[in-house]
């Protein structure tokens, strides 16, 4: 019976233990491990796929942007040009613009040596003008182009006149305004119209004091005074005319003029 219990002692104790060491060892299951190692594999490719086509995107851009900039640079480059070029073309037509009003100073000084009177000639043409007949859809440079060559090549000083005083209410404040204002007066003045011939030279003198023009008008206003028997203010235009533009053209015609009514 003693026997019998320490062998049952013997075997519990043995018993126990196994069961304790088996409790202690740990559980490894290989196809969970496997599982999670291939899931990892797939994040990290998929990750390096996305910064892959991230880096692409960013290369892209970076060279569409190298190419947006290339062609700035280039429109740069052509609106350079264009606004040398323009300017060049105005430059031009400025020097051509005093070129025509040289060239018209001269018909209408001519003209006013043979007749005070502008007559026209018969050539056939009906010169009687409506004014509604102006077209609104001119440039300001073709409507004054028309103005000058109605004198320069036409010679239809009338019609001119007309045109020269359509130009002015359509473009009042034109950079053109004191020659048109101008040749409009020297028209008027050759028609013997001296009073709205005076009215044009006084907005060229009061209204456009930079104005090239502004001498030939000093002197266009003093000859209508003497015209006119009004020698104070002839002379007084001339004296004007001689203390605030001393070394111009029409100063020195002013000067002989002057002296025959001073004498």
């Amino acid at each position: 019976m003693k026997l019998n219990k320490v062998l049952f002692g013997m075997i519990f104790t043995a018993s126990a233990v196994s069961a304790l060491a088996v409790a202690k060892a740990p559980v490894i299951d290989v196809n969970a491990n496997y599982i999670d190692s291939a899931a990892l594999t797939e994040q990290l490719s998929s990750l390096s796929r996305k910064l892959d086509s991230r880096n692409k995107a960013q290369v892209n851009i970076q060279r569409q942007l190298d190419q947006l900039q290339t062609e700035v640079n280039e429109l740069r480059g052509v609106t350079e040009l264009h606004t040398h070029q323009l300017s060049q073309v105005l430059d031009r037509q400025r020097e051509l613009y005093k070129e025509i009003d040289r060239r018209v100073n001269e018909v209408l000084e001519a003209t006013a040596k043979t007749s005070p009177v502008v007559t026209i000639p018969n050539t056939g043409i009906n010169t009687t003008v409506n004014n509604a007949g102006y077209s609104d859809n001119l440039t300001e440079n073709e409507a004054y182009d028309r103005a000058l060559n109605l004198v320069l090549k036409d010679k239809r000083y009338q019609q001119a006149i007309h045109e020269f005083k359509a130009f002015n209410k359509s473009f009042p404040n034109s950079s053109y305004a004191p020659n048109s204002h101008y040749w409009l007066g020297q028209l008027l003045f050759n028609q013997g119209e001296l009073v709205q011939a005076n009215q044009e030279f006084l907005i060229v003198v009061n209204k456009h004091k930079d104005s090239t023009k502004r001498p030939d008008a000093l002197l266009k206003l003093a000859m209508v005074a003497q015209k006119q028997k009004d020698n104070k203010k002839a002379i007084a235009s001339y004296q004007q005319l001689l203390k605030e533009y001393p070394e111009s053209t029409a100063a020195k015609l002013a000067k002989p003029r002057l002296a025959s009514l001073i004498k």
